[in-house]
């Protein structure tokens, strides 16, 4: 189980077959079979032995990939049936062994996906031709449920948490003995639950495979080329969007750190608005009504930006001075010379100004290479929100008391938050970021190779105090 745990990263998404634990693969001897098929001409005959007569080739193939969706799709749904009439549903009559959140935490909304999944199903039974498979246009029924397919999101962000639960739970007896009676009773093959709780995750990572192979199999002529197209680039998008939050939740508890590293913190939270940093960096500041220059840290997150002051001696900490609604602010780039609103000479300036009333803050850079990356920054972060909204993105209440009950055990009352000796000792890594709460094992999952890095790290571990 914590070996589960440990892989989600990129890779465990888009590497299903890796992942593989309780289901029958036919699509593995299949694909060998597509690799024969582009061998040439000269193995033409060899591979209508295995195909069988009757169909030229890329027909055949065509109805092999069809019949292979129905075929994994329809074990699936009896797949979900038995985890949550064999598990969920026999595990809420022991209220004296399960909590709800419990249950939550280990089976997430699987039951959704259930019902959802049926549906799906129905669908591509009706555009399933059974006669001609290679007819089938099923292309469609992807396209219509692309938006439904997000809710896999929740399930593939909860399944790490899913494990660690278990793996609680398993080194009871009762426990142990209670999931293998709900196994047998439902007569599914041995397998442990956490394993039967992985096969949603391998399943949102295959349809683009099996929607890959159907499109090479169908020709631009066929009916159901253009929306088979259409629901490849769909089914791939789904597996990015669920990356990308993915990437925003384990960042939660890195901005709850953060933010419990700030002296004098005042107001809400960052997390109640905000779960990722855009950028950072220095800047000088000038605001109405005191035009007096202050050089001030930035932190732009999604929906605000946070600034601070550095210690006048010890540099390597902050104090919070204050916050910007980015929802309420238009971003202005400012042309070097003399700027009217604050009556000064500028150079490299930008200008962030209320959409109502009379707030102006004037920052300035010192490179104007700075002021342009702040530029595609504040571009970014608009894009983002926008983006969030769209496809409903949020953290739960739950979600943000858990990162700053976390962040405030790593930085516990009344201990200093900042040790010189610490502090020096990071500078001298070549990794100076890695927040310090982090056990021993996820100490080692970081040194491997991963997906493409996270850039919040980046932006805060080249901001000297934040290296801790």
């Amino acid at each position: 189980m914590e070996n589960q745990n440990s892989s989600w990263g990129f890779n465990t998404y888009l590497c299903p077959y890796q992942l593989r634990v309780n289901q029958d693969e036919p699509m593995d001897d299949y694909l060998t079979h597509l690799e024969d098929a582009h061998a040439g001409e000269e193995n033409r005959e060899g591979l209508g032995a295995i195909l069988g007569p009757g169909l030229p080739c890329k027909e055949q193939m065509r109805t092999n990939v069809i019949n292979e969706i129905m075929s994994t799709e329809r074990d699936y749904i009896k797949h979900l049936k038995d985890i949550c009439e064999g598990y969920v549903k026999q595990c809420r009559k022991r209220t004296d062994m399960f909590t709800e959140e419990q249950l939550c935490t280990i089976f997430g909304n699987i039951e959704e996906i259930y019902r959802f999944q049926r549906k799906f199903l129905k669908g591509l039974e009706k555009n399933f031709n059974k006669e001609q498979p290679h007819l089938s246009e099923i292309g469609c029924c992807f396209l219509e449920h692309q938006t439904d397919f997000q809710i896999y999101s929740e399930y593939c962000n909860n399944h790490p948490n899913a494990c660690i639960q278990l793996s609680k739970l398993v080194k009871v007896n009762k426990y142990v003995f209670f999931f293998e009676a709900c196994r047998l009773l439902q007569k599914m093959i041995d397998i442990s639950l956490d394993g039967f709780l992985l096969t949603p995750v391998q399943k949102i990572c295959k349809y683009p495979l099996q929607l890959a192979e159907l499109l090479k199999y169908t020709n631009p002529q066929h009916r159901d080329y253009t929306d088979v197209e259409a629901a490849l680039n769909a089914m791939k998008n789904v597996a990015r969007l669920i990356n990308e939050r993915k990437r925003r939740l384990e960042n939660i508890d890195k901005i709850a750190q953060w933010q419990s590293s700030i002296e004098d913190w005042e107001g809400e939270d960052v997390l109640s608005r905000s779960s990722d940093l855009i950028f950072s960096g220095e800047l000088s500041k000038l605001s109405h009504p005191h035009a007096k220059s202050q050089q001030r840290m930035f932190f732009l997150f999604d929906h605000q930006m946070v600034y601070c002051k550095k210690d006048l001696l010890r540099r390597d900490m902050l104090y919070y001075k204050g916050r910007m609604d980015m929802d309420c602010m238009q971003v202005i780039d400012v042309e070097d010379g003399k700027e009217k609103d604050f009556n000064i000479s500028v150079k490299n300036a930008l200008k962030l100004q209320a959409l109502a009333g009379d707030e102006t803050h004037l920052l300035c850079s010192k490179k104007p290479e700075q002021k342009q990356r702040w530029l595609r920054a504040f571009a970014d972060e608009r894009i983002q929100v926008q983006h969030d909204c769209e496809t409903g993105f949020s953290l739960t209440e739950v979600q943000k008391k858990q990162a700053m009950l976390n962040a405030r055990k790593t930085h516990p009352a009344g201990k200093p938050k900042v040790t010189r000796p610490y502090y020096d000792f990071l500078m001298r890594q070549k990794h100076p970021s890695l927040p310090t709460a982090l056990p021993q094992q996820q100490v080692f999952m970081l040194a491997e190779p991963k997906r493409k890095t996270s850039t919040f790290w980046h932006n805060i571990g080249r901001l000297t105090p934040f290296k801790k």
